[in-house]
């Protein structure tokens, strides 16, 4: 796609009032702000949440929110038109066109999906249509559901190849406190690097209607980190919200750097959108291999494996102490895991996990 590509999302706290109906102006003002930014020469792709929250303020009647799948699948098949329809109207208040495209975790594990989602969003943009990316929560397995739209949003962006991802929530950004806790809580305005005590910053969703939290948005922006993109956490409600956090205003929400090794975007999609379907657990000469040699995993490095993959399937591959390091591609199934090849994981198709 374009040189400079943006994917934004904002989360259901900003897109909903307090009643739970969408809230207009928020959308128009990330309306008008995308549109700013593709006449600047951006390309664009918006990914929203608050169907549930939408589609139970217009069935509920008050009463208490129902929290089992079946339910809140249905309640967002209720929301999505709602949702969708005031997109439409605060887009074309600014003249452009909008385009819903629904996602599952299967467009991002399967390869031809993956390529085809692609084809999608760059064909919207030829039309000059501002795709408007949701999860389908109406049919998405409970199991296999991407968790929060944080998450859905990085993998976006990875899939347009976008230098850019901004997360729009209720905050200011990353804070070295929780300010309801911690009056003296001050913005944290660059993240270099991910470690734990950054990690512990981070709590969970506190709102009550939406599914991410402050520990999402750092799971996506290390997401896009390891890919190459730049990711800001910004607030909202603010003026120009979207243009201030792609110029980098000062003071203006948390901009996390990328690494300096961008992954390709092959192996981004093996360390981020494949589901694993089991793990191997390796020896320490096979672990010095993969991180200091760059070598193929050999089965003789391989201590033992769980899951019942199939050859070429995503695999997370474990250390001798149990952690994670890396993640690949199998060239063998676990039924026939001792009666095949040496090579069990190619480099090919292999990422290392450690480095932050």
């Amino acid at each position: 796609m374009a040189t400079r590509s943006l994917v934004v999302k904002i989360g259901t706290t900003s897109v909903t009032d307090a009643a739970g109906g969408v809230a207009f102006e928020a959308l128009a003002s990330v309306a008008r702000d995308v549109v700013d930014l593709r006449a600047a020469g951006w390309t664009v792709v918006v990914v929203t949440s608050g169907a549930i929250t939408a589609g139970w303020s217009e069935v509920g009647h008050g009463r208490p929110r129902p929290s089992d799948s079946v339910a809140l699948q249905a309640v967002s098949a209720v929301g999505q038109p709602l949702l969708m329809h005031a997109w439409r109207d605060a887009f074309g208040a600014v003249g452009a066109s909008v385009g819903q495209v629904l996602l599952a975790p299967l467009d991002f594990s399967h390869r031809g999906q993956y390529l085809h989602a692609r084809g999608t969003l760059a064909a919207l943009h030829s039309l000059n249509v501002v795709p408007i990316v949701n999860e389908n929560d109406a049919v998405a397995d409970e199991e296999i559901r991407f968790g929060d739209n944080d998450r859905l949003a990085a993998l976006v962006a990875n899939l347009v190849g976008a230098t850019h991802l901004v997360l729009l929530t209720d905050t200011a950004g990353l804070l070295t406190a929780d300010p309801r806790l911690d009056p003296t809580a001050t913005l944290i305005e660059e993240v270099t690097a991910f470690d734990t005590e950054l990690v512990h910053l981070a709590g969970v969703s506190r709102s009550g209607v939406g599914s991410g939290g402050m520990a999402s948005k750092l799971a996506a922006a290390r997401m896009a980190s390891w890919s190459g993109i730049t990711t800001v956490i910004a607030p909202a409600h603010a003026p120009n919200a979207l243009v201030h956090a792609i110029n980098d205003a000062p003071g203006f929400g948390t901009t996390f750097h990328p690494r300096p090794e961008r992954l390709s975007a092959r192996k981004s999609w093996i360390a981020f959108a494949v589901a694993s379907r089991g793990a191997l657990h390796i020896n320490q000469g096979a672990l010095q291999a993969l991180e200091h040699h760059g070598r193929s995993l050999l089965r003789v490095g391989v201590e033992s494996h769980v899951g019942n993959f199939v050859e070429g399937d995503a695999v997370e591959i474990k250390g001798p102490e149990g952690q994670v390091v890396a993640k690949g591609l199998v060239r063998v199934s676990a039924e026939s895991f001792h009666d095949s090849d040496d090579v069990v994981v190619h480099r090919d198709d292999l990422v290392l996990l450690r480095r932050s």
